[in-house]
């Protein structure tokens, strides 16, 4: 069975997102933590929760992501943005094991600002040696980016240099963005099994738990990750129907991130991509 699911708005709680994940024909979705530039995240509701787990539960919803906000940078050159950035990291992570233990986290590692990528890395690693622990059963993911300004995880060899450095990297996996790694420059159209080949070899396979399932407005190597619907941009329904039959990728929860004026875009995709699910398993 095909795990996909898009992103909705947390505003209205876990089981309305549950509910709207279901009428979409999703079995798992993501969410924001909180505001996506930032801010206080909302009280968590234990009649929320509870009615989320019975909603999930009759749903076939096992696995889903929450997302930390944009503005979250531990690798700034400003130590008031990187506190910031522990601090969240730190809250979002115990109200993950409170809500949803065993559940997924994912965030964009960061930006040197100029401070160059090594000691970009080193602060990533830094803050989430502070953060991560050792009984903790959230998995933090660590996303693919496009590698535009000074992002840092543009290559599969920065993200695996920052994973290097976690003492607790048990807890650490990856989120792979098929428009930011289209746009950082592989080619996933023409050579997935290549690209899958590299990131075995430099992060391995066992570390990639979620993929943001995203076609992209931007020629290859572009550098600037601008998202497309599925079917309507450079990377194609082809080959992104491809990514979700292959046989080493096919078990992992998809999310899809396109821009859509109703959320009943997000079912059309779901439904096409469903329709197209045929993986072939060793």
């Amino acid at each position: 069975m095909l795990t996909i699911g898009c992103h909705l708005s947390c505003s209205k709680g876990y089981a309305n997102m549950a509910r709207e994940a279901a009428s979409l024909g999703g079995t798992t979705f993501q969410f924001f933590t909180r505001n996506p530039r930032g801010g206080k995240a909302k009280a968590l509701d234990p009649h929320d929760l509870e009615a989320f787990a019975a909603l999930a539960a009759d749903a076939g919803i096992e696995r889903i992501l929450a997302h930390a906000p944009y503005t979250l940078n531990p690798a700034s050159s400003k130590e008031q943005t990187r506190e910031f950035a522990l601090m969240t990291l730190a809250d979002d992570l115990a109200r993950m094991e409170e809500a949803t233990p065993g559940q997924l986290y994912n965030m964009h590692p960061g930006s040197h600002v100029g401070q160059g990528v090594e000691v970009g890395i080193e602060q990533i690693a830094e803050a989430l040696n502070a953060v991560l622990k050792p009984d903790m059963t959230t998995t933090l993911l660590l996303e693919t980016m496009a590698g535009k300004g000074s992002e840092i995880g543009g290559t599969f060899e920065e993200l695996a240099a920052i994973i290097e450095r976690v003492n607790h990297d048990e807890h650490v996996g990856v989120c792979l963005d098929t428009c930011h790694i289209w746009d950082g420059g592989y080619d996933i159209v023409e050579d997935l099994d290549g690209v899958l080949e590299e990131f075995d070899r430099i992060i391995g396979l066992d570390r990639l738990r979620a993929i943001h399932l995203n076609d992209s407005l931007n020629v290859r190597a572009s550098h600037k990750d601008r998202h497309a619907r599925i079917g309507e941009g450079h990377i194609g329904f082809e080959a992104l129907s491809a990514i979700t039959n292959h046989p080493k990728l096919a078990h992992l929860p998809f999310y899809l991130e396109t821009p859509q004026d109703e959320l009943s875009g997000y079912a059309e995709e779901i439904a096409a991509l469903r329709a197209a699910y045929a993986p072939v398993l060793s």
